[in-house]
């Protein structure tokens, strides 16, 4: 079998029964909650005290084998038939969603070596973890999730309006109310839609309060609107999920090896 090949199935592309595909994914899958864990204690400045040249070690282990996860996924990526380009396949494969997060994941790294320092985006790595989709015994679940999301795309879209509709003309309404009284506060309709976020969505953090008769009484129709609305995503993935379950449990189950049905 051609190399190149056969890095890009190891890298990318994880067939039933591949040992060698399969470690290699649990390997970097380990590293990066690894590195989560590191990046949570790193932030406590006591522990980072005592063992900050540990992690500042472990960062720089981590980098180069996630550099060396990069490289050779744009190196071996000309072995996909949508990327056999030698140039444009792999700009066209260098930009897709996950790469990007790659790249990003190191990139902070190396910029202080090019005299700029970004290391406090370092922060970033952390967008790895969607790096667990690549495994195949999760595979299933996120397949799941993305088919819930494709198939209700336009109901989360009419909703995701709605509350931006409804987010605006409460901001407003409620400058309109509370601005006279309390101008440092409700000062703009954008700094009032900080009020309408929290009441929106039940939180109330009570920072921003209406003082009016009729500030109060629209902030209460508001509040109890925004139950509500913020139940209706809620709903449609709710019934998204049961149908696509129903939909699994339909399915014929077929044989891993000779893909005959059971």
């Amino acid at each position: 079998m051609n190399f190149q090949k056969r890095v890009w199935e190891i890298v990318e592309f994880a067939s039933d029964g591949d040992s060698v595909s399969r470690i290699f994914d649990i390997s970097i899958l380990g590293l990066i909650f690894l590195n989560v864990i590191a990046v949570i204690l790193g932030s406590v400045k006591g522990t980072y005290n005592r063992f900050g040249s540990y992690f500042d070690w472990f960062e720089i282990f981590s980098v180069v084998v996630f550099t060396i996860e990069y490289t050779a996924r744009i190196w071996s990526c000309i072995s996909a038939s949508k990327f056999q380009r030698p140039i444009i396949g792999r700009i066209h494969f260098a930009l897709q969603p996950m790469l990007l997060i790659d790249l990003i994941a190191i990139l902070p790294f190396y910029l202080p070596f090019l005299g700029i320092d970004l290391r406090s985006i370092r922060v970033l790595r952390l967008l790895r973890i969607f790096r667990v989709a690549k495994i195949g015994r999760y595979y299933s679940s996120f397949e799941l999730i993305k088919n819930v999301l494709k198939s209700k795309k336009e109901e989360l879209i009419l909703t995701s309006a709605i509350m931006a509709f409804m987010l605006i003309i409460s901001s407003s309404v409620l400058f309109y109310c509370e601005n006279s009284v309390q101008p440092e506060a409700f000062s703009s309709v954008p700094a009032t839609m900080w009020w309408s976020v929290a009441t929106l969505t039940t939180v109330g953090y009570g920072d921003m309060l209406p003082v009016t008769p009729i500030g109060k009484l629209l902030a209460s129709i508001i509040a109890i609107l925004g139950i509500g609305m913020f139940a209706l995503p809620t709903g449609i993935l709710g019934a998204g999920f049961i149908e696509e379950i129903q939909k699994k449990k339909k399915e014929p189950k077929k044989c891993p090896h000779c893909g005959k049905e059971l």
